[in-house]
């Protein structure tokens, strides 16, 4: 039997966009980004491939995370990140479909 337990992120009225933007401009989180976007029952962070190591890919995650752009739950010794995509597109209408769909 597994134990999930999230980590800490800010809960959706305390995302702002300044954080976010920050967040999705740089390109390894727009990987990560949008290879959960096509998982909408996450991914485990060391599944999407990256060209960082995996102390970077870990940074690359906690800054989303505590920008409010992903969730991630342990589960036993694996860590699942989902993208936000309902608390974004509540508070910020259009702004993720419209970075998914800018050209790569």
């Amino acid at each position: 039997m597994s134990s999930r337990k999230a980590l800490p992120q800010p809960d959706r009225e305390e995302i702002r966009v300044d954080a976010v933007l920050q967040a999705l401009g740089e390109p390894v989180r727009l990987t990560i980004v949008r290879a959960l976007a096509d998982a909408p029952d996450g991914i485990a962070c060391g599944e999407i491939e990256l060209p960082v190591s995996a102390s970077t890919r870990a940074h690359h995650l906690r800054i989303l995370r505590e920008a409010g752009v992903i969730s991630t739950n342990t589960d036993g010794t694996r860590r699942i990140s989902t993208l936000r995509r309902a608390d974004l597109e509540t508070l910020y209408p259009g702004l993720l479909p419209g970075v998914l769909a800018a050209k790569r």
